[in-house]
């Protein structure tokens, strides 16, 4: 069965404010992003389930981050891959 990745990760310790209403605005951190999304490390936590649509903003940054819908699409031993939502 091999690699279905389309896109490269990069390592990424970050954390992100994910808002839906399954979390409120939770905290969590971000294991690995790419150009189509990231994996977000959640543990023993609620989350969403696959298909939900999330806002997320990186957090601790010297700005304020844009707000970001992504939609969750895979579910990890730790955590939940996220992919970015094209806002045509």
């Amino acid at each position: 069965m091999g690699n279905k990745r389309v896109h490269e990760r990069t390592l990424l310790n970050a954390k992100v404010k994910v808002t839906h209403e399954v979390v409120g605005d939770g905290m969590f951190y971000v294991r690995d992003i790419s150009d189509g999304g990231v994996f977000v490390i959640v543990g023993e936590s609620v989350f969403p389930p696959l298909g939900s649509i999330v806002k997320v903003q990186m957090q601790d940054l010297p700005f304020e981050a844009p707000i970001l819908d992504m939609i969750v699409v895979r579910k990890g031993v730790d955590g939940f891959g996220l992919k970015f939502v094209a806002n045509d």
